[in-house]
Parts: structure tokens; sequence; C-alpha cells
């Protein structure tokens, strides 16, 4: 069957869609990737996410729209990637599409809402759409996340060691063999916030404002007193936490200013908006460093002997290079090596939870999201002939094989 799978991260900068001819093979899903597309997000989009996603304050009205303007972005995208990857013979769409809120209370996760919606998506493509995959889990007392923890599970079965799987995004999240998975922080939430308060631009383009600054040790101490690291897994967070405000509280409080100069140090070029004598690229260094140490913290935490990261932020070698010091002795490879792209890895594996869903399969692995049970994911919108015919009864996979 021909799956895309369509995905948008916490970073909101573009909408991701990875193709995969997906069998199963006995006890085995086998992966075939078709290769994936990417479309930017249009101007109007993503300033109207911004201005919605918390902390600001937003209406029903402005919901309402983002839900169709995001739903005929994931259509067009999903439109291109059928023709440009699957000969127009596209046979299912699984659409994660863009999370806005994640309701967390006291670490049990309430609800959440992913908007975009599907209906769009089916009657620009005629094709049938999985989508609104978390709830599931959460009705079932799961964080709903991380979803791909199942996908990384079917994947590394059998690879010698404790390897685990990085997913680098807004939020970074790992999945450990023992199905331990968790979001361990922000991975570019924090980087980003700050570069586009800044600078005004969307991110830091190859780490190179990192690379001109200076890790400031009491910015980066006061932000690692955060709660949220210290908590148990399984475990969820977001930009519902880790955003704009968040920093500038951060850099705002006393015993960092007051620290915001060393006299010793050679001076660093200072920007208009920087927040106190703090310059913005020692900031962005400091951010840097905090996603390394919190990320390679929650690696050590599970005994990993290799990290196999995705993601966006595997295309910032600072990031990548800061992270490999704070673990030595644990290799740090990119899926790109197991044959998953790692830009498009969350796609592909989105296009694998539909591709499950259809198939009345289990979406969900309990250790990892600490559901009650597994379930089937997701709600299904039918395409232009309705749903097409699968085989019921099938056995739930046990291993996922790229090939």
């Amino acid at each position: 069957m021909r799956v895309i799978g369509l995905m948008s991260g916490t970073s909101y900068d573009a909408i991701d869609a990875a193709a995969a001819d997906l069998r199963l093979d006995g006890d085995s899903l086998v992966l075939r990737p078709l290769g994936m597309v990417g479309d930017a997000y249009g101007a109007e989009v993503r300033e109207a996410l911004a201005a919605a996603l918390p902390p600001a304050a937003t209406t029903l009205a402005e919901v309402c729209r983002l839900d169709t303007l995001i739903g005929q972005a994931f259509a067009a995208t999903a439109l291109r990637a059928d023709r440009e990857l699957c000969d127009g013979r596209a046979e299912l769409v699984a659409s994660h599409g863009q999370t806005v809120y994640h309701w967390t209370d006291g670490g049990q996760v309430r609800g959440t809402l992913q908007i975009g919606q599907p209906a769009w998506i089916a009657e620009a493509t005629g094709l049938p759409v999985v989508a609104d995959f978390r709830p599931r889990d959460i009705a079932a007392g799961g964080q709903g996340a991380p979803l791909v923890s199942l996908v990384d599970l079917l994947w590394l079965r059998g690879r010698p060691g404790t390897p685990v799987a990085l997913n680098l995004g807004g939020i970074a999240n790992l999945t450990a063999p023992d199905g331990t998975a968790f979001d361990t922080g922000p991975a570019s939430a924090l980087i980003d916030a700050a570069v586009h308060h800044f600078t005004g631009r969307a991110y830091d383009t190859d780490g190179a404002l990192a690379a001109r600054g200076r890790v400031h040790e009491p910015l980066l101490s006061r932000l690692l007193d955060e709660p949220y690291y210290a908590l148990p897994a399984p475990k969820t967070t977001g930009k519902e936490l880790f955003h704009r405000d968040y920093l500038l509280a951060a850099l705002a409080d006393p015993a960092v200013l007051a620290t915001a100069v060393d006299p010793a140090a050679p001076a660093t070029p200072a920007a208009p908006t920087d927040t106190g004598a703090l310059a913005h690229q020692d900031v962005i260094a400091t951010l840097t460093r905090l996603t390394a140490r919190t990320v390679a913290d929650a690696v050590r935490s599970v005994r990993a002997t290799e990290v196999i990261a995705s993601g966006g932020g595997t295309r910032n070698p600072v990031l990548m290079a800061m992270l490999a010091e704070e673990l030595p002795g644990v290799p740090v490879h990119t899926s790109d090596a197991l044959g998953l792209p790692s830009a498009a890895k969350e796609a592909y594996a989105f296009a694998v939870l539909g591709f499950l869903t259809l198939h009345g399969l289990a979406g969900t692995d309990p250790r990892s999201t600490g559901a009650r049970h597994p379930s089937v994911l997701g709600s299904v919108t039918p395409g232009r002939d309705g749903l097409p015919r699968v085989p019921r009864g099938l056995k739930q996979p046990v291993r996922l094989v790229i090939g």
C-alpha cells in the first residue's frame, strides 16, 4: 500500500510529506521509502500560528480559521507528494496535523489539539485520510506522545546494545529498547524563540549564531533548574512551557543579570535587542548547550550505547557537536545511516501509524506512553470512493524492516 505521511512539528516552519510503500510480511512490516517533499508554510499561516500559540491569547474564530488554512496547506502538500512521489497512485494519507496545544496537569495529559482539517485533504486528493492520532492514547490514560516510539521500537528491535532513537524537533524526545519513551525538553524551541526575538529570523541557520557565542553558565544553571527535567517518564511537554516569555523570565532573573558580564572576558558585540548586558549570541549558545545537556542527561538515564538521531536539529552542526561532547564514548549517528532520512523520519512514522490504523492494528506501546493498553489510533475520513478493502484479523508486527 502506498501511503503518504504528513507532518508539521512544533517548530511549525514547514509541512513534510514522505511516501512509503508498506506491506506486512509475516511478523514484519516492510517499509520501502519513496522519497519526501516539503512545503514551507506561507507567511499568512505562519504569522497567524505564531500569534495564536501559547502563551498568546486567541479566539475560537481564529482557531477555526487556522484549522481551515492548515488543512488546505496540508492538502496541497499531499497532492504534490502523490504526484511527485507516487505517480498519482497513493492509496492513503496519514496526517499528523499541527499541534497547537498539549494540555498537561500534574504530570497527566488531559487533552491535546492538532488542527488541519483532514476533510480538505480527502477532498483535494480523493484519498482516505487518517488523522487526529493522539487523543485515543490520552483517553486510555497515556501521554499521547511520543507516538513515534512504537515505530522506533519496531525499527531498532534486534540491534545490539541499547540503541536510543532521538528526535530533535521543536521538542526533543527519545525511545529506548525497553519501551521507555519521553520528551526530554526543548530541542530547537527555545533556540528558535531567541533567534526570532533578537534577530527576526526563524532559526539559527547552521548554528552560526551559537558558534559565535559563549555559553553563559549562570543562565544555563538557571534554565537547568526547570522542574520538568526531574519528572519521571513517561512525560511530555511542548511550547506551552518552553516559549519566548519563559526565556525572557530567565534572562530577567537578577542572578543572571548580575553575572551577565565577565570583566575578564573579551567583549562580545551586543545587539540593540539584548536583554541586560548578555549578547544574543551568548544566549543562543547557552540555549544550544541546554538542549545538548538535557538530551545527554536523558540518554544517560537509559544507559544508551548509541544514539540514532533525526529531525531538524540534526542539521545544526553546533548542536550535534555539543551533543557529542556531552556523550563521550556514546556514538551519535543520524537515522540516514539506517535507511530512514533524518529530515523525514517523523513523516514516515506517521505513514506507518496510518497504515496500522487502516488495518485495525495498534499504534501505541503502553510502556512508552503510560496508557492502560495499546490502541488503534486516529479518526478516518473516507476518500472519494469510501475506504479501501483491507484484510482484518492481522497479527501485530514485531519489527520494521527498511527495504
